[in-house]
């Protein structure tokens, strides 16, 4: 085989997984969808709960991470909560900024198991928009929240965890 036809092969190999690197996204999310994994949570609020299932208790656990390089501290008020599915809690999450100028971050919600995703409802929550942070700033970001009475029965304890991100340059550059 000549250098030529070779050169071609490789060419297109590269198109082609560069197109498949843009067709990951919306095939994983097919997938999610599919399967109930990965925990993706609803982006926007819902309406409060209309009813109170008292005869059963559900664990909710919060936990934070931030992202590789981010110059701040984020943690959750509690680690853990007991609710009634319909009963509405408000859980305060603490930013603090170390940077010495105004940053923007993003916090993204993932619920483990990820079919308890399905029924935690969010009314409202910080993970909705962007969170401008002034340098040395401390934040309270609320997140209320109730958990759906479809919670499959054997779902007693599930997982809500927050990844918070520095989007700053993101930002910037749509201005």
């Amino acid at each position: 085989m000549d250098h030529g036809k070779k050169a071609l092969r490789l060419a297109l190999m590269a198109v082609a997984m560069f197109g498949f690197g843009f067709a990951l996204v919306p095939l994983y999310d097919v997938f999610c969808d599919l399967t109930g994994l990965n925990g993706k949570t609803e982006n926007s609020a819902a309406a409060a709960s209309q009813s109170l299932d008292e005869n059963r208790l559900v664990t909710v656990e919060f936990v934070t991470y931030k992202a590789k390089g981010l110059n701040g501290d984020f943690e959750s008020s509690v680690r853990r909560l007991q609710v009634h599915p319909g009963e509405m809690h408000q859980v305060d999450f603490v930013v603090t900024s170390h940077d010495a100028e105004e940053r923007v971050w993003r916090a993204i919600p993932s619920v483990s198991p990820g079919v308890a995703a399905g029924y935690l409802r969010k009314t409202e929550c910080f993970c909705f928009r962007e969170q401008p942070m002034a340098a040395r700033a401390e934040a309270v970001m609320p997140m209320r929240f109730y958990v759906d009475q479809g919670l499959p029965a054997d779902i007693e304890v599930f997982t809500l965890s927050y990844t918070l991100y520095d989007i700053s340059e993101q930002v910037a550059k749509r201005s």
